[in-house]
């Protein structure tokens, strides 16, 4: 399985994001009852965890309500703020649970500690409907400029009192208002099942955080009825009951065509709690009733059947070896030319660069901003075909594999014979071997090429040998990287 990687990076030049994912092939995840989409219901409960001078804040809450413009009041309580709030916990909560028991879909609750330890009614319907709830962090409050220890203890204190509200810890994390050290410090804490601060992918993945896996579930900022509160947003339940539909269709029509997804849907008390937003999801929830194929889980059950069915693999990643090991692994994918990858090393490499297309793109930079004379070293370094050098069983290992894969080591007398000629006069024209991707032919179309590029003049043979080169190396790293 793809996995992306946290943000320790103790080596020069290397580059934290993942930008490369699953790539163009991400896994058929397989889901219960050969699902086409999973479509995974969130409802954050923050009510009572907000911002708040009685909460012992410097100032009231700002953040997602439907008051315009809204600023925090330094010092002191924000009632018209403090109210809408308070409408989530009062009637939107409830609403929302008759909406979704009634349909018998269970949600996932991004649960505030200190928002459910004020709502114990609430806690004790959420346990009686068997829904999830996971941590919403401690109190529902930015992140972003908190020293790292004090993020440690809040995490901690979050779990503690969560548990003895609840009466079980969580098993998922979402923080939401992070710092860049939120993912890392939940992964480290090690009894996480998934952690749901990212919104980078449609599936869930791996994420390695020094010796420690972490599962992690993306969660939406666009599927999301923060939009209600936010610009540029969703004014009616139809609007957003539109993009949700447009979303489910693209992802279920993906489902059919072999590659399942999951659709992960935001919500509030306070917002689409109230009946004009509620409509939409109402309307929404009605319409996937009407497919086949469609799985309702919570987050934990995806996390479940993704441990179950695509388990962490820790790999050998180029970022992150040593100069040494990064040389000695792929020093000979250029043959014999290992300052190629010397060169590679140095460059800023990421995770991207942890397969064998993104190894490629690295080593092939050094190779074609090298000097021709450079260059042309790489060129004399690979052997003649079915030469001399083959035939003393003196070729790499890599050449004689790819030598063989053409049927170059079974010739007739005629032609090896042929073959020798051709490399002399190549050679002699040229001065430096002929040099082409064996995997991608036969016996009989590389001498058909060999025949028509010895015609050419140099520096366009010197240009189509660096081309071969390059797929040369391709196929090498094809077969030791994803």
């Amino acid at each position: 399985m793809q996995t992306k990687q946290g943000h320790s990076f103790n080596m020069v030049n290397r580059y934290a994001r993942d930008m490369r994912g699953y790539g163009p092939n991400p896994p058929q995840p397989q889901w219960p009852n050969d699902a086409k989409i999973a479509v995974q219901f969130v409802l954050n409960y923050e009510e009572g965890g907000e911002n708040c001078v009685l909460h012992g804040d410097a100032g009231s809450e700002a953040f997602l309500s439907d008051i315009a413009g809204a600023a925090s009041w330094p010092g002191q309580r924000h009632w018209n703020m403090e109210s809408i709030y308070e409408y989530g916990a009062r009637a939107g909560f409830w609403r929302l649970h008759r909406l979704f028991t009634g349909a018998d879909i269970p949600v996932t609750i991004y649960g505030v500690a200190t928002a459910l330890a004020r709502s114990p009614e609430q806690v004790a319907a959420m346990k009686a409907a068997d829904w999830e709830i996971a941590s919403h962090g401690l109190k529902w409050v930015e992140h972003k400029d908190m020293p790292e220890e004090e993020e440690r203890a809040a995490i901690a204190e979050a779990i503690r009192l969560h548990t003895e509200v609840v009466g079980e810890r969580p098993r998922g994390w979402y923080t939401g208002r992070c710092s860049e050290n939120t993912v890392s410090l939940v992964a480290q804490e090690g009894g996480f099942d998934y952690v749901s601060d990212t919104y980078d992918d449609d599936l869930p993945y791996w994420l390695e955080v020094g010796g420690h896996h972490q599962l992690i579930i993306p969660y939406t900022l666009e599927a999301n009825d923060m939009r209600f509160a936010t610009a540029p947003g969703y004014i009616t339940g139809e609007q957003f009951f539109t993009y949700l539909k447009d979303a489910f269709d693209v992802l279920y029509e993906e489902g059919i065509d072999g590659a399942p997804k999951m659709m992960s849907i935001g919500l509030h008390c306070r917002l689409i709690g109230r009946p004009g937003k509620l409509a939409g999801l109402k309307k929404f929830i009605n319409y996937i009733k009407g497919f086949e194929g469609v799985w309702t889980p919570r987050r934990i059950d995806i996390a479940d059947h993704w441990k179950a069915n695509h388990p962490h693999v820790r790999m050998d990643r180029p970022s992150q070896m040593t100069k040494v090991q990064f040389v000695e692994r792929f020093g000979g994918i250029f043959e014999h030319s290992q300052w190629v990858a010397e060169g590679a090393f140095e460059l800023e490499l990421g995770l991207a660069h942890d397969s064998a297309v993104g190894l490629h793109n690295a080593l092939c930079r050094v190779f074609r901003t090298a000097p021709k004379v450079e260059r042309l070293g790489v060129l004399t370094a690979h052997p003649d075909l079915a030469g001399k050098l083959a035939a003393a069983g003196r070729l790499t290992e890599e050449s004689t594999s790819e030598q063989a894969s053409a049927g170059l080591d079974l010739l007739t007398d005629t032609e090896r014979e042929t073959f020798t000629r051709l490399n002399e006069e190549y050679v002699a024209k040229h001065g430096f071997p002929f040099i082409i991707a064996v995997r991608d032919h036969n016996k009989a179309s590389i001498l058909s090429a060999f025949e028509r590029r010895i015609g050419h003049d140099t520096d366009t043979e010197f240009a189509e040998a660096c081309k071969q080169v390059e797929r040369i190396a391709h196929f090498r790293l094809q077969d030791i990287l994803p």
